[in-house]
Protein backbone atom coordinates (compact mmCIF):
# COMPACT_ATOMS: atom_id res chain seq x y z
CA UNK A 1 0.00 0.00 0.00
CA UNK A 2 1.14 3.07 -1.05
CA UNK A 3 1.73 5.87 1.41
CA UNK A 4 0.55 9.44 1.93
CA UNK A 5 2.59 12.80 4.43
CA UNK A 6 0.38 15.89 4.79
CA UNK A 7 1.22 19.46 5.94
CA UNK A 8 -1.07 21.92 7.28
CA UNK A 9 -2.58 24.10 9.79
CA UNK A 10 -2.75 22.09 13.34
CA UNK A 11 -6.50 23.52 14.39
CA UNK A 12 -8.67 21.64 16.91
CA UNK A 13 -12.42 22.69 15.97
CA UNK A 14 -14.33 23.69 19.60
CA UNK A 15 -18.21 23.32 19.07
CA UNK A 16 -20.18 24.89 21.72
CA UNK A 17 -23.95 25.43 22.34
CA UNK A 18 -24.78 28.25 24.31
CA UNK A 19 -27.85 29.11 26.29
CA UNK A 20 -28.10 32.49 25.14
CA UNK A 21 -25.66 35.31 23.44
CA UNK A 22 -23.88 36.74 26.42
CA UNK A 23 -20.52 34.92 25.73
CA UNK A 24 -21.02 36.62 22.03
CA UNK A 25 -22.26 40.12 23.28
CA UNK A 26 -19.04 39.88 25.61
CA UNK A 27 -15.95 38.80 23.12
CA UNK A 28 -17.66 41.20 20.49
CA UNK A 29 -18.66 38.54 18.11
CA UNK A 30 -21.67 39.32 15.59
CA UNK A 31 -23.96 36.28 15.75
CA UNK A 32 -23.22 34.74 12.49
CA UNK A 33 -19.88 36.16 12.02
CA UNK A 34 -16.41 34.42 12.03
CA UNK A 35 -13.68 36.46 13.54
CA UNK A 36 -9.97 35.90 14.07
CA UNK A 37 -9.10 36.48 18.14
CA UNK A 38 -5.71 37.21 20.13
CA UNK A 39 -3.98 34.83 21.68
CA UNK A 40 -5.42 36.17 24.95
CA UNK A 41 -9.02 36.44 23.73
CA UNK A 42 -8.61 33.30 22.59
CA UNK A 43 -7.36 31.81 25.56
CA UNK A 44 -9.88 33.76 27.62
CA UNK A 45 -12.77 32.05 25.22
CA UNK A 46 -11.59 28.64 25.68
CA UNK A 47 -11.54 28.76 29.75
CA UNK A 48 -15.56 30.05 29.37
CA UNK A 49 -15.97 27.65 27.26
CA UNK A 50 -14.88 24.89 29.17
CA UNK A 51 -17.71 25.29 31.87
CA UNK A 52 -20.18 25.14 29.59
CA UNK A 53 -18.99 21.89 27.77
CA UNK A 54 -17.65 21.69 24.43
CA UNK A 55 -17.34 19.15 21.55
CA UNK A 56 -13.75 18.99 20.30
CA UNK A 57 -12.22 17.80 16.86
CA UNK A 58 -8.99 17.95 15.15
CA UNK A 59 -9.40 19.85 11.83
CA UNK A 60 -7.81 22.02 9.36
CA UNK A 61 -8.17 21.21 5.69
CA UNK A 62 -4.93 18.82 5.77
CA UNK A 63 -5.71 17.28 8.79
CA UNK A 64 -8.97 16.19 7.35
CA UNK A 65 -7.49 14.92 4.41
CA UNK A 66 -4.84 12.62 6.01
CA UNK A 67 -7.31 11.13 8.60
CA UNK A 68 -9.40 9.54 6.31
CA UNK A 69 -6.40 8.17 4.37
CA UNK A 70 -5.51 6.55 7.13
CA UNK A 71 -9.15 5.44 7.49
CA UNK A 72 -8.54 3.82 4.34
CA UNK A 73 -5.84 1.70 5.48
CA UNK A 74 -2.96 4.02 3.55
CA UNK A 75 0.07 4.46 5.76
CA UNK A 76 -0.23 8.35 6.53
CA UNK A 77 1.47 10.66 8.06
CA UNK A 78 1.14 14.50 8.97
CA UNK A 79 3.28 17.55 9.61
CA UNK A 80 2.05 20.23 11.92
CA UNK A 81 2.70 22.67 14.87
CA UNK A 82 0.89 22.92 18.49
CA UNK A 83 1.19 24.63 21.60
CA UNK A 84 2.32 22.43 24.80
CA UNK A 85 -1.15 22.50 26.20
CA UNK A 86 -4.24 20.57 26.75
CA UNK A 87 -5.81 21.44 23.20
CA UNK A 88 -2.15 20.43 21.40
CA UNK A 89 -2.33 17.54 23.00
CA UNK A 90 -5.76 16.20 22.15
CA UNK A 91 -5.51 17.37 18.18
CA UNK A 92 -2.27 14.82 18.22
CA UNK A 93 -3.91 12.05 20.37
CA UNK A 94 -6.90 12.34 18.15
CA UNK A 95 -5.35 11.81 14.78
CA UNK A 96 -2.75 9.14 15.86
CA UNK A 97 -5.81 6.90 17.42
CA UNK A 98 -6.77 7.22 13.53
CA UNK A 99 -3.24 5.56 12.63
CA UNK A 100 -1.90 8.85 11.30
CA UNK A 101 1.87 9.19 12.34
CA UNK A 102 2.56 12.42 13.72
CA UNK A 103 5.20 15.00 13.44
CA UNK A 104 4.13 17.42 15.73
CA UNK A 105 6.58 20.54 16.35
CA UNK A 106 5.97 22.64 19.39
CA UNK A 107 5.72 26.48 19.10
CA UNK A 108 5.43 29.26 21.57
CA UNK A 109 1.95 30.18 21.28
CA UNK A 110 -1.02 28.28 22.22
CA UNK A 111 -2.54 25.45 20.07
CA UNK A 112 -4.59 26.18 16.83
CA UNK A 113 -8.44 26.48 17.08
CA UNK A 114 -11.38 27.42 15.62
CA UNK A 115 -14.30 27.86 18.44
CA UNK A 116 -17.73 27.78 16.93
CA UNK A 117 -21.11 28.70 19.11
CA UNK A 118 -23.88 27.49 18.32
CA UNK A 119 -26.92 29.80 19.34
CA UNK A 120 -30.95 30.22 19.05
CA UNK A 121 -33.62 28.11 17.78
CA UNK A 122 -32.38 27.96 14.29
CA UNK A 123 -28.25 26.98 16.22
CA UNK A 124 -27.02 29.96 13.84
CA UNK A 125 -23.15 29.31 14.03
CA UNK A 126 -20.75 31.67 14.95
CA UNK A 127 -16.93 31.37 14.25
CA UNK A 128 -13.92 32.55 16.66
CA UNK A 129 -10.67 31.63 14.79
CA UNK A 130 -6.97 31.67 16.85
CA UNK A 131 -3.59 30.50 14.75
CA UNK A 132 -1.60 30.30 17.22
CA UNK A 133 1.15 27.99 17.00
CA UNK A 134 -0.19 26.37 13.80
CA UNK A 135 1.19 29.75 11.97
CA UNK A 136 4.87 29.49 14.04
CA UNK A 137 5.69 26.11 11.57
CA UNK A 138 8.66 27.52 9.43
CA UNK A 139 11.30 25.88 6.52
CA UNK A 140 13.85 25.76 9.03
CA UNK A 141 11.45 23.25 11.51
CA UNK A 142 11.85 20.70 8.01
CA UNK A 143 13.82 17.80 7.93
CA UNK A 144 14.53 15.55 4.43
CA UNK A 145 13.89 12.65 6.89
CA UNK A 146 10.25 13.74 7.27
CA UNK A 147 9.56 13.02 3.75
CA UNK A 148 11.13 9.81 3.43
CA UNK A 149 9.55 6.73 2.47
CA UNK A 150 6.08 8.60 1.91
CA UNK A 151 4.77 8.38 -1.61
CA UNK A 152 2.29 11.15 -1.82
CA UNK A 153 2.82 14.63 -0.30
CA UNK A 154 -0.42 16.81 0.17
CA UNK A 155 -0.29 20.56 0.88
CA UNK A 156 -3.24 22.43 1.80
CA UNK A 157 -3.31 25.26 -0.22
CA UNK A 158 -3.57 27.83 3.25
CA UNK A 159 -0.29 27.21 3.81
CA UNK A 160 0.97 29.28 0.43
CA UNK A 161 0.81 32.41 2.61
CA UNK A 162 4.32 31.53 3.91
CA UNK A 163 6.02 31.15 0.46
CA UNK A 164 9.15 30.01 1.63
CA UNK A 165 7.58 27.21 4.04
CA UNK A 166 5.94 25.74 1.25
CA UNK A 167 8.96 25.96 -1.09
CA UNK A 168 11.56 23.77 1.31
CA UNK A 169 8.52 21.28 1.99
CA UNK A 170 8.40 20.96 -2.01
CA UNK A 171 11.83 20.83 -2.75
CA UNK A 172 12.07 18.12 0.06
CA UNK A 173 9.47 16.02 -1.02
CA UNK A 174 9.97 15.82 -4.47
CA UNK A 175 14.11 14.66 -3.52
CA UNK A 176 12.42 12.02 -1.84
CA UNK A 177 10.29 10.98 -4.85
CA UNK A 178 6.51 12.56 -3.95
CA UNK A 179 3.67 12.59 -5.54
CA UNK A 180 2.30 16.03 -4.37
CA UNK A 181 -1.00 17.15 -4.65
CA UNK A 182 -2.11 20.62 -3.72
CA UNK A 183 -5.68 21.85 -2.21
CA UNK A 184 -5.94 25.15 -3.63
CA UNK A 185 -8.08 26.17 -0.31
CA UNK A 186 -9.63 29.74 -0.78
CA UNK A 187 -10.09 32.03 -3.79
CA UNK A 188 -8.67 34.80 -2.13
CA UNK A 189 -5.52 32.87 -0.92
CA UNK A 190 -5.44 32.04 -4.65
CA UNK A 191 -5.87 35.76 -5.93
CA UNK A 192 -2.82 37.02 -3.41
CA UNK A 193 -0.18 34.05 -4.38
CA UNK A 194 -1.37 34.19 -7.91
CA UNK A 195 2.43 34.26 -9.49
CA UNK A 196 3.65 32.23 -6.57
CA UNK A 197 0.96 29.38 -7.03
CA UNK A 198 1.57 29.32 -10.70
CA UNK A 199 5.14 28.70 -9.85
CA UNK A 200 4.16 25.98 -7.41
CA UNK A 201 2.03 23.94 -9.86
CA UNK A 202 4.21 24.43 -12.80
CA UNK A 203 7.42 23.31 -11.47
CA UNK A 204 6.38 21.24 -8.41
CA UNK A 205 2.90 19.73 -8.24
CA UNK A 206 1.43 16.63 -9.65
CA UNK A 207 -2.51 16.68 -8.81
CA UNK A 208 -4.46 20.00 -8.26
CA UNK A 209 -8.01 19.92 -5.85
CA UNK A 210 -9.70 23.45 -6.56
CA UNK A 211 -13.29 24.25 -6.54
CA UNK A 212 -14.55 26.44 -9.03
CA UNK A 213 -13.73 29.80 -7.14
CA UNK A 214 -10.75 28.91 -7.09
CA UNK A 215 -10.08 27.55 -10.61
CA UNK A 216 -11.62 30.89 -11.50
CA UNK A 217 -9.11 32.71 -9.26
CA UNK A 218 -5.96 30.81 -10.78
CA UNK A 219 -7.08 31.12 -14.38
CA UNK A 220 -9.42 33.76 -15.01
CA UNK A 221 -11.80 31.09 -17.01
CA UNK A 222 -15.28 29.53 -15.93
CA UNK A 223 -14.99 25.75 -14.22
CA UNK A 224 -14.98 24.17 -17.82
CA UNK A 225 -12.08 26.07 -19.36
CA UNK A 226 -10.61 26.70 -16.18
CA UNK A 227 -10.48 22.40 -15.85
CA UNK A 228 -8.57 22.71 -19.20
CA UNK A 229 -6.08 25.51 -17.80
CA UNK A 230 -5.57 23.59 -15.15
CA UNK A 231 -4.03 20.44 -16.65
CA UNK A 232 -2.11 22.38 -18.83
CA UNK A 233 0.53 22.82 -15.75
CA UNK A 234 0.12 20.38 -14.05
CA UNK A 235 -0.65 16.22 -14.72
CA UNK A 236 -4.11 15.81 -13.13
CA UNK A 237 -6.20 18.94 -12.36
CA UNK A 238 -9.88 17.99 -10.32
CA UNK A 239 -12.43 20.99 -10.17
CA UNK A 240 -14.92 20.29 -7.81
CA UNK A 241 -18.45 22.05 -8.74
CA UNK A 242 -20.49 21.63 -5.57
CA UNK A 243 -23.83 19.90 -6.06
CA UNK A 244 -23.25 19.56 -9.55
CA UNK A 245 -20.08 17.11 -9.02
CA UNK A 246 -17.03 17.04 -10.22
CA UNK A 247 -14.23 17.34 -13.44
CA UNK A 248 -10.58 15.41 -14.17
CA UNK A 249 -8.83 16.03 -16.58
CA UNK A 250 -4.93 14.63 -16.99
CA UNK A 251 -4.00 15.63 -20.86
CA UNK A 252 -6.72 14.90 -23.61
CA UNK A 253 -8.34 12.80 -21.08
CA UNK A 254 -11.52 14.07 -19.64
CA UNK A 255 -14.03 12.64 -17.22
CA UNK A 256 -17.35 14.25 -15.38
CA UNK A 257 -17.99 12.69 -12.26
CA UNK A 258 -21.73 13.39 -11.07
CA UNK A 259 -22.26 13.71 -7.59
CA UNK A 260 -23.04 10.52 -5.40
CA UNK A 261 -26.27 10.78 -3.85
CA UNK A 262 -26.68 12.42 -0.18
CA UNK A 263 -28.93 14.24 1.79
CA UNK A 264 -26.63 17.49 2.59
CA UNK A 265 -26.86 19.14 5.80
CA UNK A 266 -23.62 20.71 6.20
CA UNK A 267 -21.11 20.81 3.37
CA UNK A 268 -17.76 21.19 5.60
CA UNK A 269 -14.83 18.86 4.88
CA UNK A 270 -16.29 17.62 1.70
CA UNK A 271 -13.74 18.81 -0.23
CA UNK A 272 -11.25 18.01 2.10
CA UNK A 273 -12.67 13.91 2.08
CA UNK A 274 -13.21 14.38 -2.08
CA UNK A 275 -9.38 14.61 -1.57
CA UNK A 276 -9.03 11.51 0.68
CA UNK A 277 -10.85 9.47 -1.89
CA UNK A 278 -9.46 10.41 -5.19
CA UNK A 279 -6.21 9.87 -3.67
CA UNK A 280 -6.31 6.45 -2.12
CA UNK A 281 -7.85 5.41 -5.63
CA UNK A 282 -5.10 6.91 -7.44
CA UNK A 283 -2.60 5.35 -4.82
CA UNK A 284 -3.91 1.67 -6.01
CA UNK A 285 -3.93 2.95 -9.78
CA UNK A 286 -7.89 3.33 -10.46
CA UNK A 287 -8.64 5.15 -13.77
CA UNK A 288 -9.17 8.74 -13.10
CA UNK A 289 -12.80 7.89 -13.54
CA UNK A 290 -13.26 6.10 -10.60
CA UNK A 291 -11.07 8.22 -8.55
CA UNK A 292 -13.28 11.04 -9.14
CA UNK A 293 -16.00 8.19 -8.05
CA UNK A 294 -14.49 6.89 -4.86
CA UNK A 295 -13.83 10.81 -3.73
CA UNK A 296 -17.27 11.48 -4.61
CA UNK A 297 -18.98 8.52 -2.35
CA UNK A 298 -16.79 9.74 0.55
CA UNK A 299 -18.12 13.88 0.50
CA UNK A 300 -21.38 12.56 -0.16
CA UNK A 301 -21.38 10.80 3.36
CA UNK A 302 -19.39 13.65 5.21
CA UNK A 303 -22.10 16.11 4.19
CA UNK A 304 -24.78 13.93 5.78
CA UNK A 305 -23.01 15.13 9.00
CA UNK A 306 -22.31 18.21 10.81
CA UNK A 307 -18.71 19.13 10.79
CA UNK A 308 -15.87 16.88 9.17
CA UNK A 309 -16.19 13.76 10.60
CA UNK A 310 -17.79 10.78 9.70
CA UNK A 311 -19.36 8.32 11.90
CA UNK A 312 -19.38 4.71 12.07
CA UNK A 313 -22.12 3.58 9.98
CA UNK A 314 -21.68 5.67 7.23
CA UNK A 315 -18.07 4.91 7.33
CA UNK A 316 -18.85 1.37 6.69
CA UNK A 317 -21.44 2.25 3.99
CA UNK A 318 -18.28 3.77 1.96
CA UNK A 319 -16.53 1.30 1.94
CA UNK A 320 -18.45 -1.06 1.20
CA UNK A 321 -19.36 1.20 -1.64
CA UNK A 322 -15.95 1.58 -2.66
CA UNK A 323 -15.16 -1.73 -2.41
CA UNK A 324 -17.85 -2.51 -4.91
CA UNK A 325 -16.47 0.00 -7.26
CA UNK A 326 -12.93 -1.33 -7.13
CA UNK A 327 -13.52 -4.65 -7.45
CA UNK A 328 -15.04 -4.20 -11.06
CA UNK A 329 -11.59 -2.74 -12.47
CA UNK A 330 -10.22 -6.72 -11.14
CA UNK A 331 -8.76 -4.94 -7.60
CA UNK A 332 -9.46 -6.26 -4.86
CA UNK A 333 -9.65 -3.99 -1.07
CA UNK A 334 -9.70 -5.16 2.45
CA UNK A 335 -10.18 -2.61 5.05
CA UNK A 336 -9.93 -2.33 8.85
Amino acid sequence: MKSILGIGNALTDILAVLPDDSLLEKYHLPKGSMQHVDMETGDNIWSALKEIGVKYVPGGSAANTITCTSIFGMPSGYIGKIGDDEIGHLFKSTMEQSGVKMTMLQGTKSSGRCMVFITGANAERTFADYMGAALELSPKDLRPEYFEGYDYFHIEGYLVQDQELISTAVQMAKAAGCIISIDMASYNVVESNDAFLHNLVDKYVDIVFANESESRAFTKLPPREALEELSRHCDIAVVKVGKEGSMVQSGDEYHFIGPWPAKTIDATGAGDTYAAGFLYAHSLGMPLDVCGQVGSIIAAKVVEVVGTKIDVPRWKAAKEEIRSLIALHGVNVEFV
